[in-house]
């Protein structure tokens, strides 16, 4: 079994900046793909950005410029540093992994998500 504990949400004004965490922990072979999806009130779960086990980013046009992903390998932990907020990126943020297990299967895993909330 693999968990997700995501961290780092919260309010914040507009123009402000937050960092989410995503630590991975369990018992898999590797981690593909990990990801940031957010899912605001009314409306469907959509990607923000997600990257590779190599480093390759892939980012959603609203974010272009203002969200920035990485990951740490060795920690299994990705991040997603979120500048310049406006309160259209007011939603509930999940991380997802992509675990290959022992078995040679890939998995899809979510953590519980985490709130961010962009007010004045």
């Amino acid at each position: 079994q693999v968990q997700l504990v995501e961290s780092g949400g919260g309010l914040v004004q507009p123009g402000g900046s937050l960092r989410l965490s995503c630590a991975a922990s369990g018992i898999f072979a590797s981690i593909n793909v990990m990801g940031w999806y957010r899912q605001a009130p009314g409306k469907q779960r959509e990607l923000v950005a997600d990257i590779s086990s190599g480093g390759t980013t892939n980012y959603a046009d609203s974010v272009k410029g203002r969200f920035t992903i990485s990951r740490d390998n060795a920690k299994n932990t990705v991040y997603l540093q979120m500048n310049s907020l406006n309160p259209e990126d007011t939603a509930v943020y999940y991380c997802d992994a992509d675990v290959l297990t022992w078995s040679g299967r890939n998995r899809d895993y979510w953590g519980q998500g985490t709130q961010v909330t962009v007010s004045s």
